[in-house]
């Protein structure tokens, strides 16, 4: 069985259209006249992202909302949703989640597929969004000397998953910031979501701007100073990250965790620390 990377390696061999940023990127762009599409893609599956007793409410409304971060991350506006559902768990709980997640981010159902599964079940959606900005963000475009930042605190979602009761919509039901994405869209170099794990991503947006990262992680907000490692590994909390031209303030709330250098030896650094791979920084399927 191939990793993800060996797999994405394989993809991009294959013909490849022009806006889908040579797969290194979370969404893909089409320019239609005057406007850009967005168009992401994410699938959850029974006993990888979620637990078998899971609320199908919280599967919904999570299958969307991770859909809508990677849209934030490129400041779009969220246009409509194509959904792909295995019958046979609680269908009426995944169309309460449905509901509720779709009435509160204000976007509409397009289309989609549905099947009758007999194994573990699957749910994904296709995400569709328009650009706001003339530039769309991306991963490969942080600058030298610009500031790196981070919106929101890391490690929710791990305690979340732990069953801390303060956390536990963090893991559940989170909150994508698409009005924050919106906002800074015009401003930003790079940005993405932080799905994987804050390091992982940000060693993401250094290989592919062909710069070094430094980052100081006693500036990283966390929900647990005592495990504060793990808080930046661990991985959906679907906040922003993204770097800004010295001297710029960001248009919406977050914290200067770090800054980008001439490309060094390694990507990454943390706390002067060289980081050469990849390895052990986030969640890697394979």
């Amino acid at each position: 069985m191939m990793t993800e990377t060996e797999f994405l390696a394989a993809l991009k061999a294959l013909p490849l259209h022009k806006g889908a940023r040579g797969l290194a990127d979370d969404c893909a762009l089409i320019e239609i006249g005057g406007e850009t599409l967005i168009i992401n893609h994410d699938l959850m599956a029974e006993g990888t992202h979620f637990r078998p007793e899971a609320d199908l409410a919280d599967v919904a409304w999570k299958l969307v909302a991770i859909n809508l971060s990677d849209l934030a991350s490129k400041g779009a506006e969220p246009i409509g949703i194509l959904l792909g559902h295995s019958l046979g768990g609680n269908d009426q709980r995944f169309i309460q989640g449905l509901q509720a997640v779709l009435t509160a981010y204000n976007i509409a159902i397009l289309g989609g597929d549905t099947i009758a599964a007999t194994g573990a079940s699957t749910y994904s959606v296709t995400a569709l969004g328009r650009a706001t900005s003339k530039t769309v963000p991306s991963r490969s475009s942080a600058k030298i000397g610009d500031s790196v930042f981070v919106t929101g605190t890391l490690g929710c979602a791990m305690l979340g998953f732990e069953g801390h009761s303060r956390f536990i919509e963090a893991f559940s039901r989170p909150q994508p910031r698409v009005t924050e994405g919106q906002a800074l869209a015009g401003h930003v170099n790079a940005m993405m979501d932080v799905s994987d794990g804050l390091l992982l991503d940000i060693f993401r947006i250094a290989e592919a701007s062909g710069v070094s990262i430094e980052i100081d992680s006693a500036a990283v907000p966390v929900a647990d100073n005592s495990r504060r490692h793990e808080c930046m590994i661990w991985g959906d909390d679907y906040e922003l990250l993204f770097t800004l031209p010295p001297g710029i303030k960001p248009a919406a709330k977050a914290t200067a965790i770090g800054t980008v250098e001439p490309r060094g030896f390694v990507p990454l650094f943390v706390d002067g620390e060289p980081i050469a791979n990849a390895d052990g920084l986030g969640y890697q399927h394979g």
